[in-house]
């Protein structure tokens, strides 16, 4: 089973945006299919993701830790008018994020969310 979550961190961010939990399903989904705008490498994807009614030029940049299969984690997001790209030294911080985030257990993320550390989002086959 496919499990779609969120950090606190992202989650933060995300309330500043008219981004929608609905938006973020549906940008996985596309994942699935092969479409997503760059694989960054250490398992970390990024996707472009509309924002409202302003289509995907001004869309936001989301960061999200994979293993293409059954685990989806939105780690971290922005808009293109605030920045262009991420540094190095931030790619690198996010790819042993994505690396722990992965290793964990059904168990660990159950643990996670109960702490408000990860928010589940939407799950699928």
């Amino acid at each position: 089973m496919r499990r779609v979550l969120k950090t606190r961190y992202f989650s933060r961010w995300m309330r500043k945006t008219e981004l929608t939990d609905q938006s973020l399903c549906k940008a996985v989904i596309e994942m699935t299919q092969g479409l997503f705008d760059a694989n960054l490498g250490g398992h970390v994807f990024k996707k472009r993701v509309g924002m409202g009614n302003r289509g995907r030029r001004s869309s936001a940049r989301t960061l999200i830790a994979t293993n293409q299969g059954s685990k989806w984690f939105f780690m971290y997001g922005f808009e293109k008018n605030d920045k262009s790209n991420i540094a190095d030294n931030e790619l690198e911080g996010l790819q042993d994020l994505a690396k722990d985030l992965l290793a964990r257990t059904q168990v660990q993320i159950e643990e996670a969310i109960s702490a408000g550390k990860l928010e589940e989002i939407c799950h699928g086959p």
